[in-house]
Formats: structure tokens, C-alpha cells, sequence
């Protein structure tokens, strides 16, 4: 019997991230995918994102998230939901400022036990939350977080840290926590240096461990950046070669002694 490496890569819980888009209705100082209502829309599209689901299934992806950009700007993005949540685990991200209406109608439309979604909170009060996002913003966030809780979503909150923020945590865990949102669907991140961030965590592949993402320009090691460093296939399909690939490369850096630190999710 051959002995067992010294240093296996280890079995992660894999997932998949898809970019349905990167317009948006927030320009945030902050943001890793460049977003912001004038950015390139570069849709993945309805036919791409239901392959994708599929391949993600079979490799035994146990989550697939859609973010953007704000996805729900995009008419497709509620059979998107609809297809995956059947399927796997769905969660999807969004800043719940769009969610009135029409949105909120089509998406209490396909709501199930497997559909979860996640708002970005910055702050228990405005002046934390809007320092980086625009006047304005916590307000009508946190109304589509009360309105998605009145639909029965099950709601999570994601926090990046930031200057503005960091000495008020605890009063934002007070406040999702008055919203009946518990410390399980609330999780914070630091800040990142990528896209329109120009402080924050260095990060490379090396810095966090690899959650499969995908935009309409390929495959990327993790979904705080798709930039050109952490690109690992320039096709989309198979999902499967850049799956291996990733594998290959964790594998190279286990066995070099630089594993990754950092889940941010």
C-alpha cells in the first residue's frame, strides 16, 4: 500500500461563483469588480449560467453564488435562481436597494428553502455604511432587508471592514441581531486591495483558498478579484479542466510550504 502524502491538499468544500454582471446601481469606493452604473455590463448570460450550475453539480459544488455587480438589474436573473436553487445550495448577492415591486414580486415568485439571500451591511447606523457606498444607500438597504425578511427569505448579511467601520462592529451585530438575523448568517471580511480599493489585504492566490468563479472572460481562483494574476482558465467549458487545474495548483502550493490562509465566506 503507497504511503499517504505528507502534505495532501485538503478537502475543501468546494463552490462555484458566477459573475451574472458588472453594472450596477452603487459606484462603491471600495469595490473589488470595478462596478458602478456606467461599468460594461459583460452578462454571463441565462444559457451559460444554467451549464454552469450543472457542471458545478457534477464536479459536487455544495454552493453556487451569483453576484455582480447587482445582479437583479438583469431580467434573466430570477430563472437563473429558479434553475440553480433546484438543483444546489443557491445563494444570491445583492446590495437589496432594487428590491421593491417588480423585483420583489419576481423573486418571492421562485422562493424555496434552497434560495438564500445575501445583503451587503456595512454599518448599524448610515454614516458607517455610506462612507464607502453613497448617501443614502443604508437606507433603502436595510428597507430590502425588512422587506425580503417580510417575503420569508432567509437573509444574510455580509460586512467588509473598512476605516469607517472598525470601531463599530459590535454595534452592527447589535443591530442585524435586533432584525432577528443571527451571528450564523452574518459574516466580515477585510478589506481587500483590488479594483477600486486602494488599501486593504494583499491578495493572491496564495493568500485564500480557492472557490471556483466564473465570468464571461473565464475562470478564476476566488471571487474577490478577476484580475489577469488570478485567472486560471480563459474558457469557461469545461468546468471541469479549470476545476483540475485549481486542484493542481493548491496542490503546488501545499507542497511548497505557502498554503492559503484566508476563506472569506
Amino acid at each position: 500500500m503507497d504511503a499517504a502524502p505528507a502534505n495532501p491538499v485538503p478537502e475543501l468544500k468546494w463552490k462555484l461563483w458566477i459573475y451574472t454582471n458588472y453594472d450596477c446601481n452603487l459606484r462603491c469606493a471600495y469595490c473589488l469588480a470595478e462596478s458602478s452604473p456606467t461599468a460594461p455590463r459583460r452578462a454571463i448570460g441565462l444559457a451559460n449560467a444554467t451549464r454552469l450550475v450543472d457542471e458545478a453539480v457534477d464536479l459536487g459544488c455544495t454552493d453556487v453564488y451569483f453576484t455582480g455587480g447587482e445582479p437583479l438589474i438583469l431580467s434573466e436573473i430570477y430563472a437563473m435562481l429558479a434553475y440553480a436553487s433546484a438543483r444546489v445550495r443557491t445563494t444570491l448577492l445583492t446590495n437589496a436597494m432594487l428590491l421593491r415591486g417588480t423585483r420583489l414580486a419576481k423573486l418571492s415568485a421562485i422562493a424555496n428553502d434552497n434560495l438564500i439571500v445575501q445583503v451587503s451591511l456595512d454599518g448599524g447606523r448610515a454614516e458607517d455604511h455610506d462612507a464607502y457606498r453613497g448617501a443614502g444607500s443604508w437606507v433603502k438597504t436595510v428597507a430590502g432587508i425588512v422587506a425580503l425578511q417580510g417575503a420569508g427569505f432567509r437573509v444574510r448579511l455580509s460586512t467588509t471592514e473598512t476605516p469607517a467601520n472598525a470601531a463599530h462592529i459590535a454595534a452592527i451585530c447589535a443591530f442585524h441581531q435586533g432584525l432577528g438575523i443571527p451571528e450564523e448568517d452574518h459574516f466580515i471580511r477585510p478589506l481587500a486591495r483590488r479594483g477600486f480599493s486602494t488599501e486593504g489585504y494583499e491578495l493572491s492566490m496564495i493568500s485564500v483558498n480557492p472557490e471556483l468563479t466564473v465570468n464571461s472572460d473565464g475562470v478564476f481562483w476566488h471571487p474577490l478579484s478577476t484580475d489577469a494574476d488570478m485567472q486560471v482558465s480563459k474558457t469557461i467549458f469545461p468546468l471541469a479542466t479549470a476545476y483540475e487545474r485549481v486542484r493542481d495548483q493548491l496542490d503546488i502550493i501545499k507542497k511548497t510550504g505557502s498554503a492559503p490562509l484566508m476563506t472569506f465566506t
